[in-house]
């Protein structure tokens, strides 16, 4: 049996720079948002949004890879996501205990099994941050339980709103996690190996999941800023009487000095 290691290591990688780059250091082939590293030790495939997945890889390859592919990180991890498996030839597609049998040692097959390896760790990143935002924001509704206010600013909530956006956006728009792959558009005959493992790895169930926990934390700080405008609009309507107030008197006492 030999090792697959699944890792998120960025945000993204400048897929053409990385492309350009490796191209004159490895045997390189490009597929759509995936670049294929075929080593003497075994196989590599570099995702677009900051993930790989290495097949058959000793820890010295692997470091050498990182350390080949650093450059070209936007947004870089200071800690990699990472997902570990057991694989073994043995002509039969299967997931079990994760471990994985192939039916083959063809490049395609494991391919399609990265695709659904590599939306998994990409999908802990997401989760991850989605877990600090619930520990940060986890007191909020207690104190408005307790005191009936949130000593939260309007900028604040503002940020934390956008934050929330974005992590929504990466998973729905930007990586497309919920969807299959655009490469099995090219190669329809491996989407059922890739089916196969992002079931095993609930990709859908675990994204869905996400979304619900999010879209909670999405209310929260809609009533939060739906409170916050309200409190300005008050402020305002209290500066205007203030202001109108203040022109009587004026008025008034203008009146008064005038019939002196």
């Amino acid at each position: 049996m030999e090792t697959c290691i699944a890792l998120c290591v960025a945000k993204n990688f400048d897929f053409p720079a990385l492309k350009a780059g490796l191209e004159d250091q490895h045997k390189c082939t490009a597929y759509r948002d995936v670049l294929h590293l075929k080593l003497k030790a075994g196989d590599v495939f570099l995702f677009s949004y900051g993930a790989l997945v290495a097949w058959g890889l000793p820890q010295n390859d692997l470091d050498r890879v990182l350390a080949a592919v650093d450059a070209y990180r936007i947004e870089p991890f200071a800690r990699h996501i990472l997902d570990e498996f057991s694989f073994s030839v043995d002509g039969a597609s299967r997931v079990k205990d994760d471990h994985i049998s192939l039916e083959t040692d063809e490049v395609l097959e494991k391919l399609a099994l990265s695709h659904g390896i590599a939306q998994s760790v990409k999908l802990e990143e997401f989760e991850i941050a989605a877990q600090n935002t619930i520990e940060e924001t986890s007191q909020i509704p207690i104190n408005i339980a307790h005191t009936g206010e949130t000593r939260l600013k309007r900028k604040e909530i503002a940020m934390m709103r956008g934050r929330l956006y974005l992590v929504k956006s990466d998973i729905n728009l930007r990586n497309n996690l919920l969807e299959t792959p655009e490469f099995f558009w090219e190669y329809p005959e491996w989407e059922k190996t890739y089916v196969m493992m992002a079931r095993y790895l609930e990709v859908t169930q675990r994204a869905e999941t996400l979304n619900d926990k999010l879209e909670v934390i999405h209310e929260l700080f809609s009533m939060l800023a739906a409170e916050q405008y309200h409190k300005h609009s008050a402020s305002l309507e209290w500066i205007i009487i203030a202001l109108i107030a203040i022109e009587i008197v004026m008025f008034v006492s203008y009146e008064v000095f005038r019939s002196f």
